[in-house]
């Protein structure tokens, strides 16, 4: 076996993400569909939002054999919580992935040079990293609760969209205090012609 293949740990056909292939069998051009229900593993996210450990996730992908190995395919759909990256409120969704590797044959020299190559160990492929892959990547990285969220005020934290337009806390720039007394001079004055 080629140095630069990584070692791989035993997979358990009883965890629900990995996928037993002796039904399709090995003969290239050989095709099923599957459609299965699976919880989410745990970390399928990033900091704001992500995807509950245990959510269910569904899973609707095609495996299909070919010379190298059995080439997966399709979509899973995921829901996501997390907060909105403007005000902190709670965001909640779904997401749907595209899914698409190749498990080559563990006798298969196809891939030799690329240490990434997903390899089925005997009939299992495990799905767990290509999905993780496939999600986090689709995850946004500022979710929002709205497209039009205002977030939160700078000084007193409250969310600018629960507050009255004209909120503010009244600390004008002393910079600036002499246009404003300018201002307020000129409102006060009244006009000579009206005299």
């Amino acid at each position: 076996m080629p140095e630069n293949r990584k070692s791989q740990h035993r997979l358990d056909p009883r965890k629900p993400l990995v996928v037993d292939t002796r039904e399709l069998g090995r003969r290239p051009g050989s095709m099923r569909e599957v459609r299965f229900p699976a919880p989410a593993p745990d970390g399928l996210g990033v900091e704001l939002i992500g995807v509950p450990p245990g959510a269910e996730i569904d899973l609707d992908l095609r495996l299909e054999s070919v010379m190298e190995g059995v080439l997966v395919s399709g979509v899973a759909t995921v829901p996501l919580t997390g907060e909105c990256g403007r005000c902190l409120e709670a965001v909640s969704d779904e997401l749907t992935v595209d899914l698409q590797e190749l498990f080559a044959y563990p006798e298969s020299e196809a891939g030799d040079d690329d240490e990434d190559l997903a390899r089925m160990e005997g009939d299992l492929l495990d799905l767990e990293p290509v999905l993780r892959d496939a999600v986090v990547l689709a995850l946004p990285l500022t979710p929002l609760c709205r497209e039009d969220c205002g977030g939160l005020c700078a000084d007193c934290g409250e969310r600018l969209d629960d507050l009255p337009e004209d909120h503010s806390h009244g600390t004008p720039d002393i910079r600036w205090a002499a246009l404003h007394d300018l201002a307020k001079q000129g409102s006060t004055t009244t006009d000579p012609q009206e005299k």
